[in-house]
């Protein structure tokens, strides 16, 4: 029987990905370590360029593309070599970096392809507390590790105040950009969220909250003609994120952990 994230597009689309990106490396072209020929396409030169354009905002001079360039085959000469002597096997940082890779390549299509207006349109409607100009929440928050222990806690088997933590115990007229800083967007969004004072239970990237909302004051929702950048931004980063976990979901089907 086929695994389920065989079936999957995304599955495909990752697995195809991650052959080609192993056939071209991070360079976009053959590397082949015993080669001491390197090759500078036009392809590879307006990559360069464009690298340059989004770190300072502005096209290279002459001067700096010569510079830029002349850093590539640097890299380039010092990658092939390494490679020459093995010094990607084992390595940690390596490792590390082809993670980021495949989490790239799985948020790639999301960062880069045009987004109809009826798409950016559905996302602000349904995220409009994330666009709000001014709004200020008052909320007192008890953090616990995991669900159950917040169930065990509700049913007056555990600390009514939750556990330690270094995250704030409360925040005062703090705005959603505030919150999320500390909490994270989807503990900030439940957060705006709410209709009126009172508890609410809510999930952050640390683990499970109480939150107590003592005040909140509605901030103006700017139109999305106003704010079209800005939602564009969101949905790319947040649609990007999602794809990445479930990329991985679909990936991690195919493997079983055994752990002594």
């Amino acid at each position: 029987m086929t695994p389920a994230f065989l079936r999957d597009p995304l599955a495909h689309f990752l697995l195809a990905g991650a052959a080609i990106w192993g056939i071209f490396a991070l360079v976009g072209e053959p590397v082949d370590p015993a080669s001491r020929t390197i090759e500078l396409t036009r392809e590879r030169q307006a990559g360069i360029a464009l690298g340059f354009e989004r770190m300072m905002g502005r096209p290279p001079t002459d001067a700096e593309m010569d510079a830029a360039i002349a850093r590539w085959v640097r890299e380039e000469v010092l990658y092939r070599e390494a490679l020459r002597l093995g010094l990607d096997q084992g390595d940690a940082v390596v490792r590390r970096r082809l993670a980021t890779k495949m989490d790239e390549l799985a948020g790639a299509e999301a960062e880069f392809a045009p987004v109809a207006e009826t798409t950016l349109g559905s996302w602000f409607h349904a995220h409009q507390e994330r666009f709000s100009d001014g709004g200020r929440y008052t909320f007192t928050q008890a953090y616990y590790p995991d669900e159950e222990t917040l169930h065990v806690a509700l049913d007056g088997g555990g600390p009514p105040g939750g556990h330690a933590t270094a995250l704030p115990r409360k925040m005062v007229d703090a705005t959603y950009a505030e919150i999320a800083a500390v909490f994270g967007s989807d503990f900030a969004a439940a957060v705006a969220k709410a209709k009126r004072p009172g508890e609410l239970q809510t999930e952050s990237g640390y683990g499970f909250h109480l939150v107590d909302l003592e005040r909140r004051e509605a901030g103006r929702i700017p139109p999305l003609s106003e704010i079209r950048d800005r939602v564009e931004a969101d949905w790319r980063s947040a649609t990007a994120a999602a794809r990445r976990e479930r990329a991985y979901a679909l990936l991690r089907e195919a493997y079983s952990v055994e752990v002594e």
